[in-house]
């Protein structure tokens, strides 16, 4: 954890993460690292099992914050001609 303690915020997010100024995960990361805060990134946690990517880092020393994904869930999910697609554009 970067030598830190404990992180000042836990960002979770619906996406892998991209360090890029397009993703808006990576600009709210990076906004609060400016201010002076700690922050840890979870792309895409798991949910579905004992929810330990959610447990990992431990408790946040002032909060946590969720981001949606880059793309809607219904454009994700369908192509354009209603089929659904075969791969997700933004998980490797």
């Amino acid at each position: 954890l970067l030598g830190w303690d404990q992180a000042d915020v836990i960002l979770f997010s619906g996406d892998a993460y991209i360090d890029h100024p397009s993703f808006g995960t990576a600009v709210i990361g990076r906004l609060l690292e400016r201010l002076g805060l700690r922050v840890a990134i979870i792309p895409q946690p798991n949910w579905r099992d004992d929810l330990r990517d959610f447990k990992k880092l431990g408790l946040p020393r002032m909060f946590f914050a969720v981001t949606a994904a880059v793309m809607d869930s219904m454009i994700n999910r369908y192509t354009a001609t209603k089929r659904l697609r075969s791969q997700d554009a933004y998980t490797p």
